[in-house]
């Protein structure tokens, strides 16, 4: 079982680095704001399989909460700025 989630954590890796090139090379600022959101989903993901790989579920259950809470909150904030300046960024 170690194994496969392993394998899994290895691979939601290079799907943010994937994504990694969307944030760089993106051709709008809300195509980048949306794969920085993509990143913080997957990296959720990856903590809660890190935590099963240690058998420390609940703490990394509580990690990743307060992980997707900031993601939210700053996804919101980022749109809500670029939402009061317009399309000039």
């Amino acid at each position: 079982m170690n194994e496969y989630l392993l394998s899994i954590g290895m691979g939601l890796c290079v799907l943010v680095f994937l994504i990694l090139y969307r944030v760089v090379f993106g051709p709008g600022v809300f195509n980048r704001m949306v794969a920085l959101s993509a990143i913080g989903t997957k990296t959720l993901i990856i903590l809660l399989i890190i935590g099963f790989l240690y058998n420390r579920v609940d703490m990394f259950v509580d990690i990743s909460m307060v992980y997707a809470l900031l993601n939210l909150i700053g996804t919101l904030a980022a749109s809500k700025y670029l939402e009061t300046q317009g399309e000039n960024y």
